[in-house]
């Protein structure tokens, strides 16, 4: 199952009222499962927008980005008081508070939705193309492989971004370039947080024409079948009609001869 990535943070910011500058710190604990060797504890120190000193739980002491970041950082790593509190952060700030976090979160996941679909391909040295569309999933972290007759396809795939939409969900895209062989089973694998276990989508090859093609089709059998209507009702028109005209007998002509 693909893990999803989640971040803690603690944002404290002060102001400087002489000249506006702004200087703040930010805590923060990255995680990607509950297990608390996978845990970070990063502290970052800022001003005007630039990160000048950071201490990483995974290095064990500050290190400087600035000139002055150097220094500070020095200075820091060399108070075993100051180095001690900051290492401890990972089991006191993070430990604490992984396990609601992570399940808070997992909680508001939302489950993909899948669409499978074939396009005609522009120009590739494959003359079919599948589209594995993933929709309204929630978080963002996903991941979408091929399956053909049970073994993962690595090549001729191409897959966008994961896409906000701008209600929280997300949507991403595969395509797989391939030459169709007779009896094969293609299949699109998406796994997700939200999901107990991988969902997969197989390929119908009889849905496999373009659906601009599928359109003309369903207009010309919807054609057919209209005409065939039209038909047989002017042709019970015309029985009914048929049975309603009788000609009338022809009078005897009058014997008109003298004896």
């Amino acid at each position: 199952m693909a893990s999803s990535f989640l971040c803690l943070s603690l944002l404290f910011i002060s102001l400087s009222t002489a000249d506006g500058f702004e200087m703040y710190m930010m805590s923060r604990c990255n995680f990607n499962s509950t297990d608390p060797k996978d845990i970070e504890y990063i502290r970052s120190y800022y001003f005007r927008k630039v990160e000048f000193t950071r201490f990483d739980s995974s290095v064990g002491k500050f290190v400087g980005y600035t000139e002055y970041g150097v220094k500070n950082a020095e200075a820091w790593n060399n108070q075993p008081g100051q180095l001690a509190r900051m290492r401890a952060k990972k089991e006191t700030y993070c430990h604490n508070n992984i396990g609601v976090d992570y399940s808070a979160v997992l909680s508001k996941s939302a489950k993909p939705y899948v669409k499978l679909h074939s396009m005609i391909t522009p120009s590739s040295h494959h003359p079919a193309m599948l589209v594995c569309s993933v929709y309204d999933f929630y978080p963002s972290k996903i991941k979408v492989s091929w399956l053909r007759d049970g073994k993962e396809i690595t090549s001729d795939v191409t897959s966008t971004e994961e896409m906000a939409d701008g209600d929280w969900y997300y949507q991403t895209h595969s395509h797989l370039e391939y030459t169709p062989r007779s009896g094969e089973k293609i299949s699109c694998v998406v796994e997700h947080a939200s999901l107990k276990e991988p969902l997969k989508t197989d390929w119908d090859p009889s849905s496999s024409m373009p659906e601009s093609e599928r359109n003309k089709l369903a207009i010309g059998a919807s054609g057919l079948i209209l005409g065939l209507i039209l038909s047989l009702a002017g042709f019970i028109y015309y029985k009914r009609k048929s049975r309603g005209c009788h000609i009338a007998p022809s009078a005897p002509l009058a014997n008109t001869s003298r004896r």
